[in-house]
């Protein structure tokens, strides 16, 4: 899996670069002649967009960002696909909005299509279907480091790999000649997110926060994932021949099922449990189910079956799950012993309200003992 950033296949006009691009999808049917499967997570509809309508500067007006992104996703892709079919390859345009990952039915779906486009040895070309994303901080991704991360899961890719214009992670500014790059960061933690810095640019939504972003949600799933400088020559193929390239992110966790996965991962949680330091513990140390005990307060409304997200006493997320029960029930019996649900309900289907087998740990700072 491969996120392509809008500083990397984009000049420093903000105009696609056809080398650069020729330079990837080289180095990309080099990985396919060894017999590895590619998936593409790719910036630069806007700035292909600008280069085609001749702009200077990226629009700002969200309907014309969204007009210019449109034009621009077909010269993009007809650019992935001119230098691909020169290597005897092709391209294959996917465009995603949150939703399709969100309903498990579409999250399916989309990863039986992709892999039959891997099976048939196409090349998946993703991008966030910008002209129906009608609000960034609604039905959009946000950047597409975090829809690269998403369908990295979706597929149980076994690395991903951002190219952005930096080297890697650097424990300062990564302009001052003190500053050391992180070659191996074990955990993404409080120290390595403290190494954050952010320039800013008029071309990329992203930064290198959403990149640890990504990056988490990777590692908590138990994939490794690599940044590195998409402007190095040869970056992908010295990254697949084992060579100390950007920083390297380690799988935190063993590997999770599909289902956790999608419930961890890629579904939004369509409400929130705010739970106790036992039950943060218990959920931490021991791989316990979810008691209604555990529970100090309820917040939006859900329904027996959805994700529901849990977060601890300072409101920080530690974990989600599939609800057992509805909200209304988790506000009557929250608090409460389990053998207490049948009197205070009149039924009790379940004991837990969050089996462990439906439950995926989101952070990786919770307590120990």
């Amino acid at each position: 899996m491969i996120k392509l950033g809008t500083r990397v296949v984009c000049g420093s006009d903000g105009r696609l670069s056809q080398e650069r691009v020729g330079q990837l999808a080289q180095q990309i049917s080099q990985l396919l002649d060894r017999g590895l499967q590619v998936v593409l997570v790719s910036s630069g509809a806007v700035g292909a967009g600008m280069s085609q309508l001749g702009l200077r500067q990226r629009p700002t007006d969200l309907a014309k960002l969204q007009a210019v992104a449109a034009i621009g996703q077909a010269r993009l892709i007809d650019e992935y696909e001119r230098h691909l079919s020169a290597q005897n390859r092709h391209a294959a345009q996917v465009l995603l909005i949150s939703d399709d990952l969100d309903d498990r039915t579409r999250y399916l779906n989309v990863r039986n299509t992709l892999l039959e486009l891997l099976e048939l040895g196409a090349v998946p070309i993703i991008n966030e279907n910008d002209t129906v994303a009608v609000e960034e901080l609604m039905t959009t991704f946000g950047d597409n480091d975090r829809l690269a991360a998403r369908v990295a899961n979706l597929l149980r890719a076994t690395l991903l790999i951002i190219l952005s214009d930096v080297d890697g992670l650097f424990d300062g500014d990564p302009t001052a000649a003190d500053s050391r790059l992180i070659s191996t960061a074990p955990s993404i933690d409080h120290a390595i997110q403290e190494f954050v810095c952010d320039k800013p640019g008029t071309l990329s939504r992203g930064g290198m926060r959403s990149k640890l972003e990504a990056a988490r949600e990777c590692t908590m799933a138990g994939k490794h994932v690599i940044l590195a400088n998409g402007h190095r020559p040869q970056v992908l193929t010295d990254i697949m021949q084992g060579a100390e390239v950007g920083t390297l992110f380690l799988a935190e966790a063993k590997a999770i099922s599909p289902l956790k996965r999608w419930i961890g991962f890629a579904a939004k949680p369509k409400g929130k449990l705010q739970i106790d330091a036992g039950a943060c513990q218990a959920l931490a140390d021991h791989g316990r189910s979810l008691l209604p005990i555990g529970v100090k307060s309820v917040h939006g409304e859900f329904k027996k079956g959805d994700v529901v997200s849990l977060v601890d006493e300072n409101s920080k997320e530690v974990a989600r799950g599939l609800t057992n029960y509805s909200a209304t029930d988790v506000q009557v019996i929250q608090g409460h012993n389990s053998d207490q649900i049948g009197e205070l309900l009149g039924y009790s289907p379940y004991e837990e309200l969050i089996h462990r087998d439906n439950l995926v740990l989101t952070s990786s700072n919770l307590p120990t003992s």
